[in-house]
């Protein structure tokens, strides 16, 4: 397990094994996944699969989505980070996005804020990119508004897996971290 990053009140480490409970509380929650198609995974296995293919992003990536771990209590909390998208999406290929998804009860709490501004200052310093892309479903609210707070831009609107989203970007030299 290699620590990528750290704020204040989180740790941003690689995703292991051990993970595959508290993300597949995270990921079986309908109400996290509302607006991720309403998919929740319904088996441990399904985490643990998403787990390899983390880890596969880690080795052929170097990068991939980070456990959020809260310094306080050493618990999983949720995830965020980067992803290279080395596919076509929305006519942008070889793009690094961030996302992240947090437990229910962490919402709130500015956990998300924290760990996608550590996640883009990773972006932009260690892996010199100049822009870091971002997609969220309109509805998405909470997303929108932290998305926003740490300097993306909405760009356009498009479909992604059948439901309206928008493509935010974000660039280097309009963040101040």
């Amino acid at each position: 397990m290699e620590i990528k990053t750290e704020t204040d009140r989180l740790i941003l480490r690689e995703i292991i094994e051990a993970d595959d409970l508290a993300l597949f509380e995270l990921d079986s929650n309908p109400e996290v996944c509302i607006y991720l198609g309403n998919n929740p995974v319904k088996n441990l296995e399904e985490s643990q699969e998403i787990i390899k293919f983390i880890q596969i992003q880690y080795a052929e990536n170097g990068i991939g989505r980070w456990a959020v771990i809260l310094k306080e209590t050493n618990e999983f909390i949720g995830w965020c980070g980067l992803k290279l998208y080395k596919e076509a999406l929305n006519h942008h290929i070889n793009f690094y996005e961030l996302g992240y998804r947090f437990m229910p009860k962490y919402w709130g709490k500015g956990f998300a804020t924290e760990a996608a501004k550590a996640s883009l200052n990773y972006g932009f310093n260690k892996l010199k990119q100049e822009k870091i892309f971002a997609i969220t479903d309109i509805n998405n609210l909470k997303s929108i508004h932290v998305l926003e707070k740490i300097g993306f831009k909405i760009k356009e609107k498009f479909m992604y897996d059948n439901e309206e989203h928008f493509w935010l970007e974000c660039q280097k030299e309009s963040n101040t971290f």
